[in-house]
């Protein structure tokens, strides 16, 4: 269950018009749209709409409006709220659910009611608190179907008769630097030159089909296009449902530690080779293609088997949620988000508009 990552608010072109005093000057509204943009990731080449802002009937001191979010395909409306101050946003997933009380256990009740989640989905509704805005409590939900655990924010109206599934997006807070706040650029695998005036940060789980076709994509066109212009740095991100990428992580974090030069090779071949990898061959597979790497398979085996390089994921993923990355592949360029392979054409503009210091 995500809630608008690229489809959601990719590119959007945010006018309001102001109704019963919901009145927004022409930096609010650029500072709306400047911010769907980059926490969400959404490319230039999608198109964002934000429809007529009208006062919330069920949250005080909140506006309600539409986003179309249009990529020249298809077009899809997600609903938003937006402070009257313009200092928060609301992504609203689903729908405003009715709270007949705001007990933990109610909660829990209608959320499953709501999203049609499996009876064998465990769901667990902690203790609501004050969010940054009076207008909500926050609470946190825990999924967990026996294998993985999953957090996510709900937003209770102060009156707790209404639920939302989102978090509170504070709008005074620049994406883009607080991604380079927070992302560690030395002692990391890279490409190309650290003072390169592009960096590209990735973000990505090595079971994944998007992230192998994102990692051919860098390999074949946008490096050799851009040169020495770019620095590209990996950073692992494996997924819970897959059931080998922690591992292969731990290998290819390993082949760093022993061999930096190694390192791309083998992530390499662990992409391009995904559809032959499973948990019955996994640890050989990964030792034969460190060697082809140029890794010593020995060392890379006890490494392999001790962890010894699990440290480094866990910083990657603890950096990864501190950024808000949500899924995979996710690319900051020059900290700007753009989640997924949206096209080829959205990580060109990107990087030129960098390039440009924009």
């Amino acid at each position: 269950m995500l809630i608008l990552v690229y489809g959601e608010l990719s590119h959007m072109v945010v006018r309001a018009e102001p109704a019963q005093g919901a009145v927004l000057s022409d930096a609010q509204h650029d500072k709306i749209l400047k911010y769907l943009r980059e926490r969400f990731g959404v490319p230039d080449t999608v198109k964002l709409t934000l429809g007529p802002l009208l006062p919330s009937p069920v949250v005080p001191g909140f506006n309600q409006a539409a986003v179309m979010v249009a990529d020249g395909k298809n077009q899809k409306s997600q609903p938003v709220l937006v402070s009257r101050d313009a200092r928060f946003l609301v992504v609203v997933t689903g729908s405003i659910v009715d709270l007949p009380q705001d007990t933990p256990a109610e909660i829990a009740q209608r959320f499953h009611e709501t999203y049609k989640t499996p009876d064998t989905l465990k769901l667990t509704v902690g203790a609501s608190k004050p969010s940054a805005s009076p207008a909500f409590n926050e609470a946190v939900l825990t999924m967990d179907d026996g294998k993985n655990k999953q957090d996510r924010t709900l937003l209770i109206t102060h009156d707790g008769k209404h639920m939302i599934l989102s978090d509170l997006y504070p709008l005074g807070v620049d994406p883009r630097q607080l991604a380079l706040h927070n992302m560690a650029l030395t002692g990391e695998p890279s490409v190309g030159p650290p003072n390169a005036p592009v960096t590209l940060v990735e973000y990505a789980d090595l079971q994944c089909p998007t992230c192998a076709r994102m990692h051919d994509f860098l390999e074949t066109k946008l490096i050799p296009r851009y040169g020495n212009k770019l620095h590209v740095v990996f950073k692992e991100y494996p997924l819970p449902m897959h059931d080998w990428s922690f591992t292969a992580a731990i290998a290819d974090q390993c082949a760093y530690e022993i061999n930096p030069s190694s390192y791309v090779p083998l992530r390499t071949l662990i992409f391009q080779n995904q559809q032959l990898i499973n948990i019955a061959n996994l640890r050989d597979t990964l030792l034969n293609f460190g060697e082809q790497s140029g890794v010593d398979r020995v060392k890379l085996a006890g490494c392999l088997d001790s962890k010894a390089s699990l440290s480094r994921i866990q910083r990657d993923m603890a950096e990864a949620k501190r950024i808000n990355v949500a899924s995979t592949p996710t690319v900051f360029i020059n900290g700007r988000m753009i989640v997924g392979l949206p096209s080829e054409d959205a990580y060109y503009q990107a990087i030129d508009a960098a390039l440009q210091g924009k």
